[in-house]
């Protein structure tokens, strides 16, 4: 007796529907970053927080050695770049589907100019890239004291 998988075809609605949104997902990912897209194999998704006091910039880069990755910034541009190695297929392996990006990756923001770039650092733990952006100190408004002649 040879077992057969049903599939409804809402089964392949759903999957239809998954690979479309996959596409539009990954279009705009590529559009918001049009000049990282063109010299990136991808683009790590990024959290972009915002304190009173910094900034702070988390990446998912699992798999990607600390030492692999290049931060500068150089005229109020932070551009962050690395690579996770690409994995040689296995001997035997007859069939395989790969989804999680593989080779250079390349992110670039623009900082405003209230950023204390001297003081900028980063941190790497579990697969997050971590980049601590402090803002300068504003100078406090001063109370004038009017006084009667």
């Amino acid at each position: 007796m040879a077992l057969a998988r049903y599939e409804s075809s809402w089964d392949a609605l759903n999957q239809l529907h998954r690979q479309i949104n996959r596409i539009f997902d990954s279009q705009s990912a590529a559009n918001a970053d049009v000049g990282s897209s063109a010299t990136a194999d991808w683009i790590p998704s990024a959290d972009i927080l915002e304190y009173s006091d910094r900034f702070v910039l988390k990446f998912d880069v699992p798999g990607v050695n600390a030492s692999a990755i290049d931060i500068t910034l150089d005229q109020g541009v932070l551009t962050i770049s690395g690579e996770r190695p690409v994995e040689l297929a296995n001997d035997g392996v007859e069939r395989s589907r790969r989804e999680r990006p593989q080779g250079r990756f390349h992110r670039r923001f623009t900082l405003p100019d209230t950023v204390d770039a001297a003081a900028v650092r980063a941190t790497g733990r579990d697969g997050i890239l971590e980049v601590t952006i402090p803002k300068q100190a504003k100078a406090q408004p001063r109370r004038i004291e009017v006084v009667s002649a």
